[in-house]
């Protein structure tokens, strides 16, 4: 039996602090016109809408051609898959990851940004090709360390985009529902550093429940809007099943934090149910 052999093209990029990408993969033929097509990834049922193109310039002295991705303007919050136009007119062709250099945003939270804040990272999808996944929002809550200790969830943020006024609030919805609880934060007097604790009695509605989500936010004064709390400022591009914390067990209820498919932090609750004696 023979094995078709993969002919997709391997596409190495490298990031820069300012969001800036650099695609680089083996040059095709200059007079073919090649460019690099990038498409919003549509929801399910969606036709697809957001393209995006880039010029490949023509290839250096190992042979390879590259494309940048400038920072502005800023894309659109969602997925993008990458593809090669080998020329007009031509059957576009799916990317395969080469090398990625990150290095630039592991300590992207370290940064202080203005509004918008806009991040991109370059990653991996299930099924194999490079892809780009990128944030775009007015302001944003980088949640900074998260502890599950004595029976409560300690969760230290910073502020991006906006800053913190005597009246800022913690705020903790329901998903679904107009259901609110309020925590009050502690700040760290430069208008941008909190944190929290949240304990089983801040989330009491009514009796235990399996399968209810709290999305958390925070309101940065009484008449500001809300900025979600998560973790977007690094080289992660699905932090949902890398940071698995804890769970705490209390008044019938199990609660544990996570992290969101978009990487937004929540508290999940599910009903405890006691393991029964060996």
């Amino acid at each position: 039996m023979t094995t078709r052999q993969d002919t997709t093209p391997r596409t190495g990029c490298v990031i820069d602090a300012d969001g800036r990408v650099t695609f680089r993969l083996p040059a095709p033929p200059a007079a073919a016109r090649p460019r690099l097509l990038l498409r919003l990834r549509p929801k399910k049922g969606r036709p697809e809408q957001t393209l995006l193109h880039l010029d490949l310039e023509p290839g250096d002295a190992d042979g390879r051609a590259h494309a940048v991705l400038e920072p502005r303007p800023e894309l659109p919050e969602g997925r993008w898959d990458l593809y090669l136009l080998p020329e007009p007119g031509a059957e576009r062709q799916r990317l395969r990851p080469g090398p990625r250099d990150l290095r630039a945003l592991v300590d992207g939270h370290l940064r202080d940004r203005s509004s918008p804040v806009a991040v991109r990272v370059p990653y991996v999808t299930k099924d194999g090709f490079l892809a780009l996944r990128t944030w775009l929002r007015t302001a944003h809550a980088e949640a900074l360390t998260l502890g599950v200790e004595d029976q409560a969830i300690t969760v230290a943020a910073r502020l991006h985009g906006a800053r913190l006024h005597d009246t800022a609030t913690v705020r903790l919805r329901l998903r679904g529902t107009d259901t609110v609880r309020e925590v009050r934060p502690r700040t760290d007097g430069d208008a941008h550093g909190f944190s929290f604790t949240v304990d089983p009695g801040d989330l009491a509605a009514g009796a235990p429940h399996a399968g209810r989500a709290w999305d958390a936010f925070v309101q940065p004064a009484a008449d500001a809007p809300q900025v979600r709390i998560g973790r977007l400022l690094d080289d992660v591009a699905d932090r949902k099943h890398v940071h698995v914390f804890p769970a705490i067990n209390a008044r019938g209820s199990v609660l544990r934090p996570y992290y969101t498919v978009d990487n937004d932090l929540a508290i999940e609750e599910t009903v405890h149910s006691p393991t029964c004696p060996k």
